[in-house]
């Protein structure tokens, strides 16, 4: 085996927004994990390539070392993919490229590749990220089959659709390590109890009820499930969460650290330090974070013609194919009291909806309060100072820069309606 692969991100993250625009594509999540770690727990990375802009931000919330040159034989792995297993590969070997949906034909898309230490000297994270450039680089590669390997994400939606089976995955890869040290109060009930796993400093309090029935249900450390809740797996939910009173999270579910969740939750995504903690129903959603949710607020995730579900990807309508498909949240997000939410709506970063009815798409820093207009920079910082401040976090230098370098970009990317 050769040595630690890289884990590189290319071109595809544009259509990932608004939830890459603070974070790489190997830092989404799927199931309990985000796609890095998922990876992680394959292979230790030996580095992470990414787009330029958001280096220092990366190795920051990662500890890993960010766009450093490789000068060996390396295996290089799209991060915007739902590792399963490695491809078989030997430092010996010359350069091939790894490719799902074309066989070893040219034409399959490529997703990984190994690089000999002729060919890893020729290539860069910005080589990676361009398909034409990268084309002319590996074009006389051989060719090898990995579909069995990765599931590509190349959509939002296909996070959500993807989060059973990695939940599911989650539960078995913890084989032993599986803890059920945390406190479970008299007046509390779980069903199927060996496929409940409950963190230390965790506690579920009289009349909640944790069903397993149906699937394994994770909850991670120092997690707080308050009286009457209803929590059904599969789903896992993450260090340092609160589940409000008479709160019903259905299958299909995953929610990050810090969160504070509440009202009805179903087959939706909640990254770290979001806030849906009142009544209301998010359904077939992904939330970034640092986004709240304000009370009485509803997603619709099926159309009344029970017609597929089309998506504004940075405005431009796609074809998600789905039946059941919500919304999608960008980082910094908020969403006002009683607020409704279209199926397949998209709300930028840092946007503010305050309005009954929202639109389909909600272009970054944008402030609906009827009048319309855009949220001042200046201002959205402030605000998610004030927001972090309060859960004991800061803004660092590195993600105040990133955030302060967004409006540029979405300006460019985002074609509104």
């Amino acid at each position: 085996m050769v040595a630690a692969p890289v884990i590189y991100e290319d071109h595809g993250w544009s259509s990932l927004l608004p939830l890459t625009y603070s974070r790489s594509t190997m830092q989404l999540t799927c199931g309990s994990r985000s796609l890095l770690d998922r990876l992680a727990r394959l292979a230790a990375p030996a580095g992470l390539w990414c787009r330029a802009e958001l280096a220092t931000l990366v190795a920051e919330q990662t500890g890993l070392v960010v766009n450093r040159p490789v000068a060996a034989p390396a295996l290089f792995l799209n991060g915007r993919g739902i590792w399963w297993q490695l491809p078989e590969h030997a430092a010996d070997e010359v350069p091939w490229v790894g490719t799902i949906g074309g066989g070893d034909r040219v034409g399959g898309r490529v997703v990984c590749l190994f690089a000999d230490a002729e060919l890893t000297a020729s290539l860069t994270p910005e080589a990676l990220a361009d398909p034409t450039r990268l084309d002319e680089l590996v074009g006389g590669c051989n060719r090898r089959d990995v579909t069995g390997c990765v599931d590509m994400i190349d959509w939002p939606w296909q996070l959500v659709g993807a989060n059973r089976r990695c939940l599911l995955a989650d539960w078995e890869a913890a084989g032993a390590g599986r803890s059920r040290t945390g406190q479970v109060d008299g007046g509390a009930h779980l069903l199927a109890p060996d496929a409940i796993s409950l963190g230390a400093g965790s506690r579920v309090k009289p009349g909640a009820v944790i069903d397993a029935e149906l699937g394994p249900v994770i909850i991670d450390d120092r997690v707080t499930v308050m009286p009457h809740a209803y929590i059904q797996g599969p789903c896992a939910i993450g260090n340092d969460a609160l589940v409000q009173p008479g709160t019903v999270v259905h299958e299909d579910t995953a929610i990050g650290a810090h969160c504070k969740i509440g009202g009805e939750i179903e087959a939706s995504i909640i990254q770290a330090f979001s806030n849906k903690q009142h009544d209301g129903f998010l359904g077939h959603s992904y939330v970034g974070s640092w986004v709240n949710i304000g009370a009485d607020a509803v997603t619709s995730d099926l159309k009344n013609t029970y017609g597929t579900v089309r998506v504004p990807i940075n405005g431009r309508a796609v074809d998600s194919g789905e039946l059941f498909l919500g919304s999608i949240i960008g980082d910094h997000g908020k969403i006002g009291i009683g607020v409704n939410l279209p199926t397949g709506a998209v709300v930028g970063f840092a946007s503010n909806v305050l309005v009954t009815r929202c639109p389909a798409f909600v272009p970054s820093f944008s402030w609906l309060d009827g009048g319309g207009g855009a949220c001042d920079l200046d201002r959205a910082v402030a605000v998610a100072m004030r927001m972090m401040q309060r859960r004991g976090q800061r803004l660092s230098a590195a993600e105040e820069e990133v955030f302060r370098a967004i409006p540029e970009l979405a300006t460019e990317l985002e074609q509104p309606a």
